[in-house]
């Protein structure tokens, strides 16, 4: 079951299937300015074959996809797309932009290998020299003569990489069997996408914990958007203005995410909706659980939650409307109390952890 998924990613490693992280390319001489123009951060300050973690806003600055951007050359980038879409809002932003670039979904197809075993398994396969690569590097190499992008990024916050496989549809499976033969020495087991883990490393995942509505200032990702960039970009006169709002202590908007820990029976599964929030056992919700689990490490339920903007500080409490199988009493709620996300620290802390220990907000 999931615990047993849990501890192969935690002690050993894991293989994931996560083709779904379609790969939308863009290419061509004005490549990096149509990217500088649809994400926040600055996308002249990444180096070729580098990647970073980004989000694309829209007018009013709601945030519609939070990808990994590849850097494969000088002229070309590949959205490595979370859960929305994205290849039709790039060409309908073109349509009146007229960049010189050529967007496409491309036959690219990712799996993960996430875990502490993860650099044993890329160096057999691969070499040192790839294991050896950076935090969002990349590496291109072969394997058994079919081409692949390798990156050190993850869905886990563990140590962990992507092989992303060029003309998927004809080697997808060869690709599969390689790394189930080499990772029989490293005690691989092949999980689904481990929620339990990115929660516990504070990992945002869009349609649950954002949307199209939310401003990063909400959502913990206040560093991706830029005070110093020049150039502009679509949603920076929206989330300018909502910075000033921020800092004048006057929010533009209702909740904030924040994480609780709270008893009850212990979380094992996929939430199949949101569970409400309110500020005493008896009183009308004001938020919403996103995503809980479970932490085994601390021993206690954890969750992203949105709660109301005004009461977000550490140690705040609320109350928490568990379904029946998690309640310690039927019917009743349990207290819940906002600690620092994420839960348990990264093997890569990410941007905004180590912004924040440098006592620093914006990306870079």
């Amino acid at each position: 079951g999931m615990s047993v998924e849990y501890d192969s990613l935690v002690n050993d490693v894991t293989l994931w299937n996560v083709a779904v992280e379609r790969q939308i390319q863009v290419k061509g001489p004005e490549a990096e300015a149509f990217v500088n123009f649809v994400i926040t951060r600055d996308a002249t300050k990444i180096p070729v074959m580098r990647a970073r973690y980004v989000i694309l806003t829209n007018q009013k600055g709601g945030i519609l996809n939070d990808p990994v951007l590849l850097r494969i050359a000088e002229d070309e980038f590949w959205f490595s797309i979370s859960d929305s879409d994205l290849m039709q809002w790039l060409q309908g932003v073109n349509v009146g932009k007229g960049f010189d670039v050529e967007i496409n979904e491309i036959d690219v197809a990712p799996v993960q290998i996430q875990g502490p075993k993860s650099y044993g398994l890329i160096s057999d396969l691969f070499g040192r020299e790839a294991a050896d690569i950076p935090s969002y590097g990349l590496y291109a190499a072969q394997l058994h003569g079919r081409d692949v992008i390798i990156s050190q990024t993850g869905f886990t916050g563990e140590k962990g990489y992507e092989i992303y496989l060029y003309d998927a549809t004809k080697y997808a499976e060869d690709l599969w069997n390689a790394v189930l033969r080499a990772g029989e020495a490293h005690n691989l087991r092949v999980v689904a996408p481990a929620h339990h883990r990115r929660i516990a490393a504070g990992i945002l995942s869009w349609g649950q914990d954002l949307d199209h509505e939310t401003l990063p200032f909400q959502v913990n990702l206040g560093y991706q958007v830029p005070r110093k960039k020049e150039a502009d970009y679509i949603g920076k006169t929206a989330l300018e203005a909502a910075r000033e709002q921020i800092e004048a202590g006057t929010p533009p908007y209702r909740t904030q995410l924040v994480g609780l820990k709270f008893a009850g029976n212990p979380i094992d599964d996929y939430a199949p909706d949101f569970w409400l929030v309110s500020d005493t056992a008896d009183s009308d919700p004001v938020g919403y659980v996103t995503s809980p689990w479970y932490s085994p490490e601390l021993e206690t339920n954890v969750a992203l939650a949105h709660v109301p903007v005004e009461r977000t500080a550490l140690g705040e409490e609320y109350w928490v409307h568990l379904p029946e199988q998690y309640a310690e009493v039927t019917g009743e709620p349990i207290r819940a109390e906002i600690v620092e996300v994420p839960f348990r620290p990264s093997v890569n802390p990410n941007t905004r952890e180590r912004l924040k220990a440098q006592g620093l907000d914006a990306a870079v």
